[in-house]
């Protein structure tokens, strides 16, 4: 018994030493959720957010918003997700995920922080979507977490 509790103190230890090191600053937060997303682990990405965290939206382009009418009438242009139905399908998807991000600026006062980029999203080796990413980020007692990521979707790249 006592094994058993030194090891899950162990275990919990590394976990807290890893995701410190994650929030470490802005850049570790940004290279452990693409990490979390290579490697389909949907609880780490989890962590890399405020628990309170929940937004997450995409925004179609004019062209893409054009094509989702004409499958479907109804479409949103804005589309309204949540952190844990991406974490969902990071975890649960058999497909290889690989976001890619270039030109990327950061401005922050060392307490928020917000972060602009163009993506590519591949999947199975296939570019799937291109745009652009903002993200807000905020540094608590626990180092910096995501508060929330909002992306414009063009479809794949031509």
């Amino acid at each position: 018994m006592t094994c058993g509790v030194i090891a899950l103190m162990f275990s919990a230890n590394l976990f807290a030493a890893d995701l410190a090191s994650d929030t470490v600053d802005v850049q570790h937060v940004m290279d452990a959720y693409h990490e979390a997303v290579v490697n389909h682990d949907g609880a780490r990405m989890i962590d890399l957010f405020l628990p309170q965290a929940s937004l997450w939206l995409n925004v179609l382009s004019d062209e893409a918003y054009a094509a989702a009418r004409l499958k479907s009438p109804d479409a949103a242009k804005v589309r309204h997700a949540t952190v844990a139905a991406f974490a969902n399908l990071v975890s649960t998807t058999r497909s290889n995920f690989n976001p890619t991000h270039t030109q990327l600026h950061v401005d922050s006062d060392g307490t928020i922080a917000a972060v602009y980029f163009d993506f590519v999203f591949w999947v199975d080796g296939k570019a799937q979507n291109h745009g652009s990413e903002a993200w807000q980020l905020v540094k608590g007692s626990d180092g910096w977490r995501i508060a929330a990521i909002t992306y414009s979707s063009n479809g794949a790249p031509k």
